[in-house]
């Protein structure tokens, strides 16, 4: 609304008197947001700053304890980790228990006394009164033994199998926290270095609207956008604390370490197609051996359910103790066993075992099938991440960063508009944060792939040096 004299006339001209003090105070508060403060930041944000941060709103002298090695991490977790630890008795339990199933049933031993009439203790005066001795063994039918030792046997070698994918999976999981560790202090890298151009961004927009030639509006967008970051920060701090925590349960601590940072160690798939792999896999993979012994546990036991049908032994001596007069008897006695309900008992027996060996012999071939699937998918994430990583660091990043120094400096000297400037910012942080994303989703895809096939140097999972450069 203009004036008499055609000048533009206040905001607060003409307005009901119960509004003035609340135009007032915005205006206060529009000038103590937008005086800069020394430092470059405005005074209400100054104020509000924690007294650790520096002038761009970011804590400095950041310090960390000894740097993470990922080698070191792993042997410390294999040797300590409480569940590899526990599965490693359980293994040792049922390497145990072979010999006790290949074992006789234990011997019995009987004694007692035969009295003749009610009257008295007639031993040595009459010829039915005796002390009796008697000693018993079973013998189970030749075969079964044997067959029960097998079982237990393939048992044991399926278990101690399934400890190694253990402790494959342990390494996998010891990585990927390690990975996620790295991720994270790259994405606080990349903040503290990028949070000086969103500086850059708010102090040209000071200086024009300190001259009149750039609205308000254009220097809470570049405080705000600053400000953003340290909202990420934050986050990322949380999941740092979560990941060590995660990294210490892993390694078996009882008590929160200082945190580290990791150490950037970069690993190269050298084969170029999944064959090789899936066949590595197949060959290799703790896993398949496990479901391997249990499908062969499976056929020893349909044999002993056969075994089942023929009848065990049990052998029985006694010696009879007289006296006086009387000799001593003894007697040799053979017990046999029958399977008369053979058709509800052993042969339901069969069935059964035949039954569950199908059940192994699918769970073998399901676990192959997910194996390569699961090859497969890895694979794709490690070629896909590394193409990614490539167009990040060869177009991407650098053209970007060109266009945003275009976008600056236009900026700067009034031809540009300041989102403009602040959208290829943006977009220079997205493409930056993206490629370290892609770096660690490969290692982590790459780790996946070495714990199913259960080799590394084989595959040629070998270290690539000093890795990408800083970007």
């Amino acid at each position: 609304m203009l004036n008499r004299r055609g000048c533009k006339r206040p905001a607060w001209k003409g307005a009901p008197r119960f509004l003035l003090p609340m135009l007032l105070s915005a205006f206060v508060l529009e000038v103590v947001m937008i005086v800069p403060a020394p430092g470059g930041t405005s005074a209400l944000a100054a104020a509000d700053a924690p007294a650790s941060m520096n002038a761009s709103g970011f804590e400095a002298g950041a310090r960390y304890g000894p740097p993470l090695v990922l080698d070191e991490l792993v042997g410390e977790a294999l040797r300590h980790n409480p569940a590899l630890s526990s599965y490693r008795a359980r293994v040792s339990a049922a390497g145990h228990r072979i010999p006790q199933e290949k074992s006789l049933p234990d011997p019995m031993f009987s004694a007692g006394y035969q009295n003749e009439g009610w009257d008295r203790y007639s031993f040595g005066d009459r010829q039915m009164s005796m002390w009796n001795f008697a000693a018993s063994q079973e013998f189970p039918y030749p075969g079964k033994l044997g067959l029960k030792g097998e079982v237990a046997r393939e048992d044991a070698e399926s278990m101690a199998a399934s400890y190694e994918a253990m402790r494959l999976r342990i390494a996998s999981q010891v990585k990927e926290v390690f990975y996620s560790l790295f991720l994270y202090y790259k994405d606080l890298d990349i903040i503290a270095e990028r949070v000086s151009l969103f500086t850059q961004i708010e102090n040209a927009a000071l200086a024009r609207y300190s001259s009149g030639l750039a609205p308000q509006e254009e220097v809470i967008l570049a405080q705000t956008e600053k400000y953003t970051l340290l909202e990420r920060k934050q986050k990322i701090d949380q999941r740092i604390q979560a990941a060590d925590a995660r990294l210490d349960a892993l390694l078996g601590r009882q008590t929160a370490s200082p945190p580290g940072r990791p150490a950037q160690t970069e690993y190269q798939l050298n084969v170029t197609k999944t064959g090789p792999l899936v066949a590595a896999a197949i060959s290799n993979s703790p896993q398949v051996k496990s479901k391997q012994r249990l499908v062969e546990e499976a056929r020893a036991a349909v044999k002993l359910a056969k075994k089942q049908y023929y009848p065990d032994f049990t052998v029985t001596g006694q010696v009879s103790r007289r006296a006086g007069d009387f000799m001593d008897i003894w007697s040799l006695t053979t017990a046999v066993n029958v399977p008369l309900y053979y058709r509800t008992k052993q042969r339901e027996g069969v069935r059964e075992a035949r039954a569950l060996l199908g059940g192994a012999e699918e769970d073998l071939e399901a676990t192959r099938l997910s194996l390569s699937s699961e090859i497969e998918n890895y694979f794709s994430i490690a070629r896909s991440a590394d193409k990614l990583m490539k167009l990040y660091s060869g177009g991407l990043i650098p053209k970007t960063s060109q266009d945003f120094e275009a976008a600056l400096s236009g900026y700067i000297t009034g031809k540009v508009p300041a989102l403009t400037a602040i959208d290829r910012l943006k977009a220079l942080l997205d493409y930056e944060f993206g490629y370290w994303e892609q770096f660690t989703e490969k290692q982590k895809a790459l780790a996946n792939i070495e714990a199913i096939t259960g080799k590394t140097g084989w595959l040629g999972l070998k270290p690539n040096g000093g890795g990408p450069a800083s970007r």
